[in-house]
């Protein structure tokens, strides 16, 4: 809606009287006029524009019954036509070859001292906004990266169905399996087996640490359930204690669980294929030519 201000009053003009500076003016609000008339032959009832909307315009869409929303996000306007069922607009000579979004409610909204537009009951219902608040910069980082992951895992987890048993549960089902064809397996591949089931009970052992438990006695809890037989147990951190993750719906992705373990596999190959440590020179030392 700022264009037409730009055309007229974006290069300089030499008048002789305040008479010629009304003319300019009214021109410019028959432009703008035109312009908006061309928009409500759309049939809307709000206007949203990615720039500025002056007052003479907004007094004409307010006249008229139309909300009119500026200074839109680029990003959100995009993502707001995809979940409304609509399409941006930039020009509005052919009203019937637009298609128009449409929602139930719009609604301003004071989230702490920020004012938001919330659009709902839109074409897409599954649709939503999600608004992170911190105390500070690095506390929103870290709640952002970590939502980011898990928006991944429930993504990959619609992709691939599949789950296993969470808490542990499945690093010690695996260990078990893994030890047990060590012991029938003679030669020194044995020993890098044993090694990986250990490397599969770390995994228990760091979620009993992150919740502040003991993860010795709980570690070895879990192992000898897993002994006689409750394949189906892991760690349940609510209580601090084993529990059979079946009964209490602890689940995990199984895309994920493979990944995360090929990933660990891989570096581990890496590493032990190292055979030497490449050294970084020592950095020079710049002369102090002035001394104190």
């Amino acid at each position: 809606m700022d264009t037409d201000k730009i055309k007229i009053f974006g290069s300089r003009v030499r008048v002789d009287s305040t008479a010629k500076v009304a003319e300019i003016e009214l021109a410019e609000k028959e432009k703008m006029k035109e312009k908006v008339e061309r928009i409500l032959k759309h049939g809307i009832n709000c206007f949203i524009n990615r720039q500025l909307i002056y007052n003479y315009p907004e007094q004409l869409f307010g006249s008229a019954g139309v909300m009119a929303i500026e200074h839109a996000d680029f990003v959100g306007v995009e993502r707001l036509a995809l979940v409304t069922g609509g399409e941006i607009a930039s020009t509005f000579d052919h009203p019937e070859l637009v298609k128009l979004g449409h929602c139930k409610l719009i609604e301003e909204v004071m989230i702490g001292e920020d004012k938001m537009i919330h659009f709902s009951g839109v074409a897409m219902g599954e649709a939503c906004t999600i608004v992170l608040r911190g105390a500070t910069q690095q506390i929103l980082d870290e709640a952002e990266r970590s939502l980011h992951d898990a928006l991944c895992v429930l993504a990959q987890t619609v992709k691939e169905t599949r789950t296993v048993y969470g808490g542990g549960c499945s690093e010690m089902l695996m260990a078990k399996a893994v030890t047990d064809l060590a012991n029938r397996t003679p030669g020194k591949e044995s020993v890098a087996m044993e090694s990986f089931a250990k490397a599969l009970r770390m995994l228990p052992t760091i979620i009993a640490d992150n919740a502040g438990y003991d993860s010795t006695d709980l570690v070895a809890q879990l192992r000898a359930a897993h002994m006689e037989g409750k394949t189906t147990f892991g760690l349940d951190m609510s209580n601090g204690a084993i529990g059979d993750m079946a009964a209490l719906g602890v689940t995990e992705s199984f895309q994920v669980k493979r990944q995360v373990l090929l990933s660990a596999a891989e570096a581990a190959e890496v590493i032990l294929r190292v055979d030497s440590i490449i050294k970084a020179a020592p950095r020079k030392r710049v002369p102090d030519h002035h001394p104190c």
